[in-house]
């Protein structure tokens, strides 16, 4: 989408003479009770041809397609005057109008009921707007400026919070074109907010923190401090704030019972929300935040050229996935340890357990990180009513993406005097995202060798990590920083992950099991009940892991399984529980190497000019 953007970023509003007539929005919520919201566009100074109105087909930061215009119906169209016009559907996400005579006016209704970084929501509490969700748009009129107007209902006391540029009336924002339109998620509502400025280069810029939530005053404070010091961690790895438009950049964030859990980014906010509390769910809720604040950095300035322009009617894949979303998995929870928000050996905890997914995942033999990543528009919230191998063929580029980061940021701290992953993200930032010219695979690798000065380290790292499947040595990394990546169970008998569904008459199996692990390799799969093990009667996951304990790898069980509508004997080859953890050595069994490499990884790397060109 950056590429739309830039034309306009820095002027919202064309010189007089040069502007083009705007389009104008309103929406207004009179049966929010029941998740509508009533929609009325117009567009004006329309040539002669036909109005081709559409509802986006994805989202900006989703890759697969989620069909808003399921959720519009009551539509309805009239031209200049209010003469009637010709509607005609060409397919379910376009409105052709004809015989308008110059101007078209819609208005709409829009059912909206789920709270997300995709969606729309709207309730007597408040409208939760994503924009793709919302709005129609016209095609050919992409890049004249557009005005909302917001109708609150009397006496709400609802506010309105959003990243689109504000006017003199608290209700009316302005967007110099569609792509930051549709980039703006907007939050209505009687929310708290609690602002601050932060340096940057292009001058001080405000960040804000709009929250809606069901919690007390005190979790809100507490909130807004701690989002306060996750900024600071991540301002320090890349060494410079962004200069946000029009200098503010917004949290909205809905944490409520009924919404739902998800983080989406956007170029000058991001949308947060979560079904706990603020006092429940604190680091799970700040981990997102972590996440999608990098995102202000990676993926919105240090954008895939893939991704360049962002396309509302088709899916949209890229190939980069693993850096902009997995790099950012890894820093979420570098930044929780850095802010103070974690311990040190819950770090540790957290980096075997990245380790432990991206080496025991079987998906890995079948695809590279560039390619899982090629394949988010089946997993991104992607819906499907077919059964699938995903457990044993797929491994998100999330996971894989920040075990890459962990192996290569532990590579350079042991490996290259005075070089980390900061310094990459810093290159990148310079030679990427300052300029905002996108970058592919081969540029990643590119900033690796300058950083490094070791164009064959480089190119060995993303022939065997990125472009390749193979795993980095985490036994020996993680022991430079004082972190054993040891069995979790040593000695215990495993016949697999056990995605095993509690049922009366039998153990039964939800997902195709592991490839070689033991319930594989009897033959065992997704919809199997397991009846006995070892001789006795099975319901739970929990019956069968009891009888496991009593056993040793090596030894074997018999069970008897129905598999559609057979009864089977079958035996199961025990092996032992390949899980690994990262535990943190405690200070006094840490060498002054170890411990060195410790405090220096939580620490941001030293301080250089992102700008500078050396």
């Amino acid at each position: 989408m950056r590429s739309l953007l830039l034309l306009s970023v820095l002027l919202l509003v064309p010189a007089p003479g040069s502007a083009q007539t705007p389009i104008l929005y309103e929406i207004g919520f009179q049966n929010r009770a029941h998740h509508e919201a009533e929609i009325r566009v117009t567009f004006q100074d329309i040539g002669p041809g036909p109005l081709q109105l559409r509802m986006s087909r994805t989202s900006p930061g989703r890759y697969a397609l989620h069909e808003f215009a399921k959720n519009v119906y009551a539509f309805r169209a009239t031209g200049v005057g209010g003469r009637p016009v010709t509607v005609t559907r060409p397919n379910p996400h376009q409105w052709d109008v004809t015989g308008h005579g110059g101007g078209v006016t819609v208005t709409y209704v829009l059912y909206a009921d789920r709270a997300d970084g995709t969606y729309a929501a709207i309730d007597r509490t408040h409208a939760h707007l994503n924009m793709p969700a919302t709005f129609m748009w016209a095609r050919d009129m992409e890049e004249r400026p557009l005005e909302l107007t917001v109708r609150v209902p009397e006496g709400s006391g609802w506010r309105v919070a959003t990243q689109l540029a504000p006017t003199e009336d608290p209700h009316r924002f302005i967007a110099p074109n569609l792509a930051y339109f549709l980039d703006s998620p907007t939050e209505v509502s009687d929310h708290w907010m609690d602002s601050w400025t932060v340096p940057a280069a292009g001058g001080p810029q405000t960040i804000r923190v709009a929250l809606h939530h069901a919690g007390s005053q005190a979790d809100a404070s507490r909130y807004a401090q701690d989002v306060r010091a996750i900024v600071d961690a991540t301002e320090r790895i890349f060494g410079v704030m962004p200069s946000f438009d029009h200098g503010t950049y917004t949290f909205l964030a809905d944490y409520l019972p009924w919404a739902a859990g998800d983080g989406m980014e956007h170029r000058n906010s991001t949308v947060l929300a979560n079904t706990a509390s603020l006092a429940d769910n604190r680091l799970g809720i700040l981990g997102t935040v972590a996440h999608e604040f990098v995102h202000a950095w990676s993926i919105e300035r240090i954008r895939p050229a893939s991704l360049e322009p962002f396309d509302f009617e088709e899916a949209n894949t890229s190939g980069e996935l693993w850096f902009g979303e997995g790099f950012t998995s890894y820093y979420d929870d570098l930044i929780l340890w850095r802010a103070g928000l974690i311990t040190d050996e819950d770090f540790a905890a957290r980096m075997g357990s990245i380790a432990n997914t991206v080496t025991l995942a079987p998906g890995r033999r079948f695809f590279s990180p560039v390619e899982m990543s090629l394949q988010a528009p089946f997993v991104d919230a992607a819906t499907a009513v077919d059964p699938n191998n995903r457990s044993n063929v797929f491994l998100s580029y999330y996971t894989w993406g920040s075990g890459i980061a962990l192996g290569l940021d532990l590579t350079l701290r042991t490996g290259f005097e005075g070089v980390t992953l900061d310094h990459l993200m810093r290159e990148m930032w310079r030679t990427h995202g300052s300029p905002e010219i996108p970058y592919d695979v081969d540029d990643v690798q590119a900033a690796l060798a300058r950083v490094t000065g070791d164009d064959a380290f480089a190119a060995d790292f993303f022939d065997r990590y990125v472009r390749g499947r193979e795993v980095p040595d985490y036994p020996r990394l993680l022991a430079a920083a004082g972190i054993a990546f040891e069995p979790s169970r040593p000695g215990a008998a495993w016949i697999g992950p056990l995605p095993v569904a509690a049922d009366p008459e039998g153990a039964r199996i939800t997902a195709t099991p592991w490839i070689g692990s033991p319930l594989y390799e009897a033959g065992l799969d997704r919809g199997d009940r397991m009846l006995a093990f070892d001789g006795q009667v099975v319901t739970t996951a929990d019956d069968i892991e009891r009888i496991l304990s009593a056993h040793r790898p090596g030894e074997t069980i018999a069970a008897r399984v129905l598999s559609r509508g057979t009864e089977l004997e079958v035996t199961l080859a025990l092996e032992e529980d390949p899980e690994r953890s990262g535990v943190l050595s405690s200070p006094d069994r840490r060498s002054t190497d170890q411990a060195a490499t410790l405090e220096r990884w939580k620490a941001a790397s030293d301080a250089v000019d992102p700008d500078s060109p050396d």
